[in-house]
């Protein structure tokens, strides 16, 4: 069982237009609506494939409500944690070279009571847990510390937490000794304090992490593939796609690859990287299923030359 938590979910409009022009009355050639939150989108990966998975988020307002119809339509297992404010709604504009554009609300700022019952819900759904997986920004006005809290206390229920975060709060988590952190490459640089140009840059700055507690660095690079840094060293692997149309979600296809796969080694990471490039695969932030997955696209490099540039923002 892997339990997610998302402080600050969503609901997210992808709109694919044939160019993105400003100042201009554009004709959507089609739109959808998902759950969204990265936390939720891990467990709507592993769900679709067969993992167990539970999702514990906060729901307030109309959008809430949209929310929680939106995952039991697709049989998520949730934890609905009620709020006085409103969830956010995200606007993505998907262009046909798979550039997508992103408008995100800020969500509601939760109180420490609000907090203190998310945390409870967790603990209280945790029963057989592998993982608690914790993920997004935090809410607004939270405490930089806040996931750091949350480790600690889960960490100390004897559950192995992974977060996937970025900014101050990535900084403070990592004090934590989260057993796995998961950043794409600009928050890797954010975190390292220096520019990621090539694939020795991001060894370098994920070595450095893990040096500071977490047991395993999973860097995702978006078309350059993904890093892993753990007890057995470095690999890099990749997975390429042809025709992409939204990468909405695709490290968190990847994250719960990486988990559902056993969290360790060439073999997780091959299986992360599957899942991720099947979510690019697809429009808006829907997560692949068994059909979606190809597995034979994957490429791993236990030994990869590092001095190789990076094309992609990850």
């Amino acid at each position: 069982m892997i339990v997610t938590l998302t402080l600050n979910p969503s609901l997210d409009r992808t709109v694919e237009v044939d160019r993105l022009v400003r100042g201009s009355v554009i004709r959507a050639a089609s739109a959808r609506l998902d759950p969204g939150g990265k936390g939720v989108n891990v467990t709507r990966a592993l769900l679709a494939n067969g993992s167990r998975s539970r999702a514990v988020v906060p729901c307030g307002g109309p959008d809430g409500d949209q929310l929680v119809r939106l995952l039991a339509a697709e049989g998520v297992v949730l934890v609905a944690v009620p709020i006085s404010g409103r969830i956010r709604s995200n606007i993505a504009i998907a262009e046909p070279d798979g550039t997508v554009t992103k408008i995100n609300e800020p969500g509601a700022a939760l109180s420490a009571v609000e907090l203190d019952a998310l945390a409870e819900a967790v603990l209280a759904n945790a029963a057989s847990t592998d993982w608690v997986v914790v993920c997004g920004r935090p809410p607004p006005q939270a405490p930089a510390d806040l996931y750091a809290k949350l480790c600690v206390g889960f960490a100390a229920a004897g559950i192995r937490v992974a977060v996937d975060t970025s900014g101050p709060a990535l900084l403070a988590t990592i004090d934590a000794r989260p057993a796995l952190v998961k950043p794409n490459r600009e928050e890797l640089a954010e975190a390292a304090g220096r520019p990621i140009d090539c694939l020795a840059d991001v060894v370098d700055a994920a070595r450095r992490l893990r040096s500071m507690g977490p047991a395993t660095v999973l860097v995702s690079l978006g078309a350059d593939g993904a890093v892993l840094v753990d007890e057995d060293g470095v690999t890099l692997g990749d997975s390429p796609v042809g025709r992409p149309r939204s990468t909405v979600g695709a490290g968190d296809a990847l994250l719960a690859g990486f988990l559902a796969g056993g969290a360790r080694g060439p073999d997780a990471l091959a299986e992360g990287l599957a899942w991720g490039a099947a979510a690019v695969r697809l429009p808006g932030s829907r997560m692949p299923g068994p059909a979606d997955i190809r597995r034979d696209t994957v490429r791993i490099d236990r030994r990869p030359d590092l001095s190789r540039p990076l094309v992609s923002q990850g």
